[in-house]
């Protein structure tokens, strides 16, 4: 439903991490959302979760080294758990993510396990339109090209 266009981060001491996503949504359209969070992969969530806008707990995260030395590829899975009332009640579902860039290899896992539980319950995504089964995709604004 979702795919990851381009991730920029920002994090440090001092400084207060902060992440830029880029989406692809499931009208085509780009969008683009900032979060600010208490680490580089919180924001991220943060960004990602303003564009879908679907409630969900993490469960769990998991990074570990899928290769050796400085450029190792980075694997991450994730568990979200979708809210208990209404279509999702409370089902768990998973994500996986691989890149370089344990960050990225983050919001692939997290975008993987969102499209998961978006598709599992049964959520249609149609723009500019509203209506029980219908998830409006209204802040951010789409990106002009």
């Amino acid at each position: 439903i979702f795919t990851l266009n381009e991730l920029q981060i920002s994090s440090g001491r001092p400084g207060m991490p902060t992440a830029t996503a880029r989406l692809v949504g499931p009208n085509g359209q780009e969008y683009v959302s900032p979060g600010v969070g208490t680490g580089p992969v919180d924001a991220t969530f943060r960004a990602i979760d303003a564009v879908v806008e679907a409630r969900n707990t993490l469960l769990e995260y998991n990074v570990h080294s899928v290769t050796e030395g400085i450029d190792a590829m980075g694997e991450v899975t994730v568990r979200i758990k979708s809210p208990s009332g209404g279509r999702g009640k409370g089902r768990v579902f998973g994500g996986y993510g691989a890149d370089t860039d344990v960050i990225v290899a983050s919001a692939k896992a997290y975008l993987a396990a969102l499209n998961r539980m978006l598709t599992a319950i049964g959520t249609k995504y149609t723009a500019g339109e509203s209506g029980p089964s219908t998830l409006t995709v209204s802040r951010p604004q789409p990106v002009e090209a």
